[in-house]
Formats: structure tokens, C-alpha cells, sequence
């Protein structure tokens, strides 16, 4: 592996084309702007197309079309950018076309701020499209983590044949970190399915839609027992000083970067903390939570999300054992690890 002291929407870039992403369409939108730009610097270098397009709908038909042949493709934006995006991706699914979207979350609803946030949460775990189709969606809670799952995220798309959200917040793009770069992976063949040149053989034909209702649904079908098959084998978490823990902290992304470094500061006062963070937020680590032992006393869900989104699938996975409280900011205000602190302590002092 090669080690760089990168910034993170370029370490991002990077992992992509050494993954082997040959095409990028997008359109400027901040805090991920960095990322394109060195796209089209470097994309070109190895054979790869680089096109600013003229909106986010063309860029995510493009990729559309690049993934229809087999080249893998991917794109990024950013929130509102990815809302465009929506239609083409629900496309993506519904015709098994590969291809990796990275949303690099600021603040909303509407055009928002542009500072780091995490309140896309269900547009990237429940709803990146109609139709109720799912993807896998990753989220990193480091730079380093960021190009592992950016990397790892061209493997699922062409595993599954379906669209994979990598979502860093603006945070984690933004920074500047050491990372070690993984190696350049030999592109993949042609896959039988891609729509190219069909002399001599059956056409392929991919489909956005159903050629009638007995096919939608038995599409349907297929993709359900996909979504089983990643809640068995898929999910990625990380349970962190959970055998003793009173005070269980959820946290994902940046948030739990953050509320790491205050766990070990209330263990060393002596309160036993600890920490679930979902690397995958869908499929969603539901286990974890419903492993929890009878030494727990709350559940601190922590998001940079105002109201809390994460939470909701918490309270699933918590199932009404215990009581689950709440740190959030919003705005693109950073979480502050004093809230956090503050809020255990003060949970700590109830009788």
C-alpha cells in the first residue's frame, strides 16, 4: 500500500480509480467539490472519462448508461445535489446496473448550509429513490475507514448488481489525514450482462421497469431476498466497551469519532461507557442493540441531526429494554464531546 497525507474528498477519488472506477460524471456542489476536481485531473491518466455534466440528473443518467456497459462508474454530490439524483438511482436498482454514488452530507432540509451534517440519514437508508427499493449504504467514522468502504464499495455494487451509497459527512471530506491507499485492482472483463456490441449472440435488455405486473413483481421478489441476504451476511459495526458498559452510546460517522474519545474519558472518571457504531446503516446492526446485557442503564443516541433519525432504528434494535435518550446538534454545528460527556454524567447522578 502506498501511504499519503491526503484531504479526504481527494483520498475518496483516489480509492475510487484504484478500485477501478473508469467513469465520473457529476456537478459542482460544496463540500464535495474537491472530489470531482480531481477526478478530472486523474481519471483521464488511466484510461477513465471524466464529464462534468450539465445537472445532477444527467450526471447520474450517465453513469446510468457508463454502468449499462459494464464500465464501472460511479458519482458524488452532496444532500440537495443527491435529492436530483433520486430518480436515476431508483433506475439504477430497478435495472441491476452497478454503480457507487458518495454523498458527502451537509446540513438540511432544503439547500441547507454547507457544513457537515448528518441528516440524510433516511434519505440514504430508507429512501434514495421511489419504489421502496434498498441499497447498501456505508457510512466511515475515519478517513482511512472512508477509502477502505469507497474501495470496497465497487466489490458490492458488482456482487449485487445494484447502486451502494458510501455517505461521509462534510467532516470527513474536508479533513486532511495520513492514509495508506490500497492497490490498483485489475479491471474486471466485460460482464455478460452489459448492453455493448451483441453480433452473434442474444441482445442483453435491461429494464428500469417491469415488462408487465408478474415481472415487477417477481423483480420485486429478487431484490427482497437480496436485502435477507445482506442482513445475514453484510452488516459492519463496531462494538466498542460494550461487556460492562451502563451508558451505550449509538453513534455513527463523525459523531462517534467524537463520542470514542469521550467514552475514554468517562471510564477513566469510572463511569462504564461504551459504543455502537453502525458502519453500515442499512442493512442496519439491529443485533447489537438487541444483545445488549441487563447491566445497562440507558441508551445514548448521538446524531448532528435535528430531530434525531437515527433513532428510530435504535429504538428497534433496543426493543423498550431500556430508555434511550438523546445528544444532537444540527446546522453544520460539529458535535461537541462536552454534551456528550455532560449527558452521561448527568445520567450517572439519577437514582
Amino acid at each position: 500500500m502506498d501511504r499519503y497525507f491526503m484531504k479526504g474528498a481527494e483520498a475518496l477519488a483516489e480509492a475510487a480509480i484504484r478500485a477501478g472506477a473508469r467513469f465520473f460524471a457529476g456537478y459542482p456542489i460544496t463540500p464535495q467539490n474537491e472530489l470531482p476536481e480531481y477526478m478530472a485531473r486523474r481519471m483521464p491518466a488511466y484510461g477513465g472519462t471524466f464529464v462534468q455534466a450539465e445537472s445532477e440528473v444527467a450526471a447520474i443518467n450517465m453513469v446510468y448508461g457508463a454502468g449499462a456497459t459494464g464500465t464501472l462508474a460511479i458519482t458524488s454530490s452532496s444532500s440537495p445535489g443527491i435529492s436530483l439524483k433520486s430518480e436515476g438511482i431508483s433506475n439504477l436498482a430497478a435495472a441491476h446496473v452497478p454503480a457507487v454514488i458518495v454523498n458527502v452530507m451537509r446540513s438540511g432540509p432544503g439547500m441547507g448550509t454547507i457544513q457537515p451534517a448528518q441528516t440524510d440519514y433516511f434519505q440514504a437508508s430508507k429512501a434514495s429513490g421511489h419504489g421502496g427499493f434498498r441499497t447498501i449504504t456505508l457510512v466511515p467514522g475515519t478517513l482511512q475507514e472512508a477509502v477502505d468502504l469507497v474501495y470496497k464499495a465497487f466489490e458490492l455494487a458488482q456482487r449485487d448488481r445494484n447502486p451502494v451509497i458510501v455517505a461521509p459527512d462534510g467532516f470527513i471530506a474536508a479533513i486532511m489525514e495520513p492514509v495508506d491507499l490500497p492497490e490498483f485492482r485489475e479491471l474486471p472483463p466485460t460482464p455478460d450482462w452489459a448492453v455493448v456490441g451483441c453480433a452473434g449472440r442474444e441482445r442483453n435488455l435491461l429494464l428500469n421497469g417491469g415488462l408487465n405486473e408478474e415481472h415487477q413483481l417477481s423483480q420485486n421478489r429478487r431484490a427482497e431476498a437480496m436485502y435477507k441476504r445482506w442482513e445475514a451476511e453484510d452488516v459492519m459495526v463496531e462494538e466498542y466497551l460494550l461487556d460492562d458498559a451502563e451508558y451505550v452510546v449509538a453513534a455513527t460517522g463523525t459523531s462517534a469519532r467524537i463520542c470514542k474519545s469521550v467514552i475514554d474519558e468517562l471510564r477513566a472518571e469510572g463511569i462504564r461507557a461504551g459504543l455502537i457504531r453502525p458502519i453500515t446503516i442499512s442493512p442496519f446492526p439491529y443485533a447489537s442493540f438487541e444483545k445488549l446485557g441487563s447491566h445497562v442503564k440507558y441508551v445514548i443516541d448521538v446524531e448532528m441531526s435535528v430531530p434525531a433519525q437515527m433513532v428510530l432504528d435504535v429504538r428497534v434494535g433496543v426493543q423498550g429494554r431500556f430508555p434511550i435518550e438523546e445528544v444532537t446538534t444540527a446546522g453544520g454545528f460539529i458535535l461537541k464531546g462536552s454534551d456528550v460527556k455532560s449527558k452521561i454524567r448527568a445520567l450517572a447522578e439519577r437514582k
